[in-house]
């Protein structure tokens, strides 16, 4: 039996998009949750858990674009043509929220305000668009004849709207607990006083696109909801109220990095669902992995470079994370 490259490549991309969910994710949470925090000592500590390791986060990003151009050139082209406008919004936040990120500590303090709010504007924007993007995802693309024939603004909708707003609070709870990890004192306290009602919003927004997706996308609905796949799929919405009530627990004890390994649970299950949901589309709701790749040549060639390269993106992504481990105090500064 031969080797499925597409569905190798396919884990690959998922893989890949899940790690920069995980890990710039938090990054962005703190840009969102910039405005909760008025002393400048204290937005600088914020700055700072991240200043060492924010720039590979985006590396994982980056891997999966390159991947889907080269893996699934069909799918590449389609999401692309479908999703130009909210993606250009996102690489426009990245853009504003990384130039922000440097300046901000080289700024005199009378114009340090502008570089703060061009940080939390560059972050609020590119959570949000990629909220919508997914949005649009799970919402499908017309494609006739491999072409997007759909119109420049099919991704305006009031579920990839609503898609987006849930990824800011998703992210700004993943912010907050990552600097409860990093972070001490008043600061600290100041997070775990915000990291409860988070916790419900994020419930709340996570309940109401679980009801909203199969309400609106029928074929969605006949996969959760058909036997045996009810019984397989339970597990999850069971796990997350786990995850949830294991959250609440860990913040109401003052806990120090298990609210943060919770909140990766959660954004895990909640992306597993989406996979559950639309696998095995790549170009939902009708074109599959294996319709849109590559030729096996081609996929072939480029698994050689990524089983190569992967495991570089790991070992520093990881020496880096514990090389610059534990807490951050206000004595502390990388710029």
């Amino acid at each position: 039996m031969g080797i499925d490259l597409p569905f190798i490549w396919a884990v690959i991309i998922i893989f890949s998009i899940m790690m920069y969910v995980v890990m710039d994710g938090f990054d962005l949470g703190i840009g969102i949750l910039f405005p909760f925090v008025k002393s400048e000592r204290e937005r600088d500590v914020m700055m700072n858990t991240v200043a060492p390791v924010w720039d590979g986060n985006e590396t994982w990003l980056v891997l999966g674009g390159a991947g889907l151009f080269g893996a699934f050139p069909l799918a590449y082209s389609v999401v692309l043509s479908a999703l130009y406008l909210p993606l250009i919004f996102m690489l426009l936040g990245l853009i504003f929220r990384g130039v922000a990120f440097e300046f901000r500590f080289k700024a005199k303090a009378e114009k340090r305000h502008l570089w703060d709010k061009a940080f939390i504007g560059g972050s609020l924007t590119a959570t949000f668009f990629q909220g919508v993007a997914l949005g649009a995802f799970i919402d499908g693309f017309q494609v006739v004849e491999r072409k997007f024939v759909g119109g420049a603004f099919d991704w305006f909708t009031p579920f990839s709207l609503f898609c987006g707003v849930a990824l800011i609070a998703a992210y700004a709870l993943l912010g907050c607990t990552w600097l409860i990890m990093k972070t001490e004192g008043r600061l600290q306290q100041q997070m775990h006083d915000l990291a409860r009602p988070l916790v419900f919003v994020v419930l709340g927004v996570t309940a109401l696109v679980s009801l909203w997706t199969p309400l609106a996308h029928s074929p969605i609905a006949e996969r959760w909801f058909s036997m045996p796949n009810l019984l397989l799929f339970m597990p999850v919405p069971v796990l997350v109220l786990l995850a949830t009530w294991a959250l609440l627990r860990a913040i109401a004890r003052n806990a120090n990095i298990s609210p943060f390994i919770l909140t990766l649970v959660l954004i895990f299950l909640g992306y597993s669902g989406l996979g559950i949901s639309l696998w095995p589309y790549i170009i939902p709701p009708s074109v599959t992995i294996w319709e849109a790749s590559a030729p096996p040549q081609s996929q072939g060639f480029m698994l050689v470079g990524a089983l190569l390269i992967i495991p570089f993106i790991l070992m520093y992504t990881a020496w880096s994370y514990y090389v610059f481990r534990g807490k951050v105090t206000e004595e502390d500064g990388y710029h």
